[in-house]
């Protein structure tokens, strides 16, 4: 039987964070040639390269992808042992690291994010919004823990990013008093011309309005067009036009921003997706919030 040397896994794990040899030496206080001859020995053992370089940085080669999955979980479990056999609660707070799509409703947002706070152990959230293709490429570096997207990542432009279907929402269609008033009549020919807040075209969302849209033979008057939800909440509380909005978020609005429902629009569909960057979820908080999202979101 073969047997893995957790000291070679150790020096492969830590380089494979720091994304160098020279900031893994500095982590472990050893040399940078000792960590080199390690990572050596433990591809030697493997069968398989574990690193391609770029410049300076050291990248994961799709072996190196799967193997730093398993060493997470394995370091991980290792801790929880530490802690059960000293018979205390782990004292040092877990960290996540959250990206989030513009685009990505912020009510839902804080809606997955909610369990993490209500854990045995102390989490410790860092969030950070923008483009998909931005934040992806932070996922694939392990800078990020998981992004919220309401896209999947294709395999084939992002191959090292794999997309974990957390649920799916139809459309509530909303607006203030009596826009909203004069809208509900007629639902949903009534939108066709009416002023309209949407979501930029570029968004998954604002293509499945416009095929359902389409479908109802429906052309609504477009005022404004913006990738942030939030933003066009706070137009739409003028009674500027009515606003679209995923029905798992639209509760959230109408409460707070004194809203009232046009109608809905079980068709119109938005997905909503966990990205990671391994096929199996490793990271404790990441695997209790995207089961918590499927059982209490999504149901």
């Amino acid at each position: 039987m073969e047997w893995l040397n957790y000291h070679h896994l150790r020096y492969f794990y830590t380089t494979a964070k720091e994304g160098s040899l020279t900031a893994a030496a500095r982590r472990l206080r050893v040399s940078a040639p000792a960590i080199s001859a390690q990572l050596r020995e433990l591809e030697t053992a493997l069968g398989e390269r574990l690193f391609r370089r770029e410049g300076r940085a050291k990248r994961l080669t799709d072996a190196g992808q799967l193997v730093f999955s398993y060493a997470e979980e394995i370091f991980a479990l290792g801790g929880e042992l530490v802690t059960a056999v000293r018979q205390r609660p782990g004292t040092k707070a877990l960290r996540l690291h959250v990206g989030v799509v513009d685009s990505f409703p912020k009510f839902l947002t804080h809606e997955i994010l909610r369990p993490a706070f209500t854990l045995p152990q102390e989490v410790r959230v860092s969030c950070h919004e923008g483009k998909l293709e931005e934040l992806v490429g932070r996922l694939t570096a392990h800078r990020l823990d998981i992004v919220l997207a309401d896209e999947p990542a294709f395999s084939t432009v992002h191959p090292q990013t794999f997309s974990h279907l957390l649920g799916e929402s139809g459309t509530t269609f909303c607006a203030q008093g009596a826009l909203a008033a004069r809208l509900r009549r007629g639902f949903p020919r009534s939108l066709h011309d009416a002023p309209a807040l949407l979501p930029a075209g570029r968004t998954p969302f604002r293509r499945s309005l416009e095929t359902w849209f389409s479908a109802q033979r429906i052309q609504p008057r477009v005022i404004v067009e913006c990738e942030d939800l939030a933003l066009l909440k706070i137009l739409a509380s003028d009674g500027r036009g009515f606003l679209a909005l995923p029905t798992v978020a639209a509760d959230e609005a109408i409460r707070y921003h004194g809203f009232t429902a046009i109608g809905q629009a079980p068709r119109c569909t938005v997905h909503f997706h966990a990205l990671t960057a391994a096929r199996r979820i490793a990271h404790p908080v990441v695997a209790a919030l995207t089961a918590a999202a499927r059982r209490d979101l999504f149901r």
